[in-house]
C-alpha cells in the first residue's frame, strides 16, 4: 500500500489514484474544508470490487448492468475520496471544491454540509465489518487532510442526516479509528 505523501495544489493529494469527477462545483466564498463525512458504500450494494462507484460518481454507471443501477443512474453525486476494501484509495474531486455527498444535511447547527466538509467513503455496508486496512488508510488521510485544513471534527453520514442516512453503519468501529488518530 502505498503511503499518502501529502497536498499538492488545488486539493489533489501526492501519489493516489485520481478518477476526475463532474459532480462538483466550488465551495461558497471564505468556505474550507472543517468537517470529514465518513460514508459507505457498495455496488451493487453488499458487493465488494466492481467498477459501479467509481462509475456512479463519473456518471458512467450502465442501468442494464444490474437491477438496483437502474433506479440510481441518474444521480449527480461524487465525493472527494474513495477507500477500496483493499486500501487502496482513489480521489475524485479536489479536497479544495465542493464534493455532492452529504445531501440535505447539517451538523451543529450549519446546514448544507457539502459547503463545508469532505466526504470520505468506504468500500462497505451496513452488514459486514470493514477491513483493518481501510482503517489504516482513513487514518492516515485524515492526518494529511488535518495538517493541511482546519478539520474539527470527523462524523459519519448518518450524523449529518440523521433519519435519512445510516452510514457508515452499525460495524464501523469509531474507538479504533480514533486509536488510530
Amino acid at each position: 500500500m502505498r503511503s499518502i505523501e501529502g497536498l499538492v495544489t488545488a486539493g489533489w493529494l501526492d501519489g493516489v489514484e485520481r478518477c476526475g469527477s463532474p459532480n462538483f462545483d466550488a465551495r461558497p466564498e471564505g468556505c474550507c474544508p472543517e468537517l470529514i463525512v465518513v460514508h459507505a458504500i457498495s455496488l451493487p450494494p453488499d458487493e465488494f470490487g466492481g467498477p459501479g462507484v467509481e462509475e456512479l460518481f463519473c456518471n458512467r454507471l450502465d442501468p442494464q448492468a444490474h437491477p438496483y443501477y437502474a433506479t440510481i443512474c441518474d444521480l449527480r453525486v461524487s465525493a472527494h475520496f474513495f477507500i477500496r476494501r483493499d486500501g487502496r484509495l482513489i480521489q475524485f474531486v479536489s479536497a479544495d471544491e465542493r464534493a455532492w455527498h452529504a445531501g440535505k444535511s447539517q451538523w451543529r447547527g450549519r446546514e448544507r454540509c457539502n459547503d463545508f466538509s469532505i466526504g470520505i467513503e468506504l468500500e462497505g455496508c451496513d452488514t459486514q465489518p470493514f477491513e483493518p486496512v481501510q482503517y489504516e488508510r482513513l487514518a492516515a488521510l485524515v492526518r494529511v487532510l488535518r495538517a493541511h485544513y482546519p478539520i474539527a471534527d470527523v462524523v459519519g453520514h448518518s450524523d449529518v442526516a440523521p433519519g435519512r442516512k445510516t452510514d457508515p453503519g452499525p460495524f464501523f468501529d469509531w474507538a479504533r479509528l480514533r486509536a488510530l488518530l
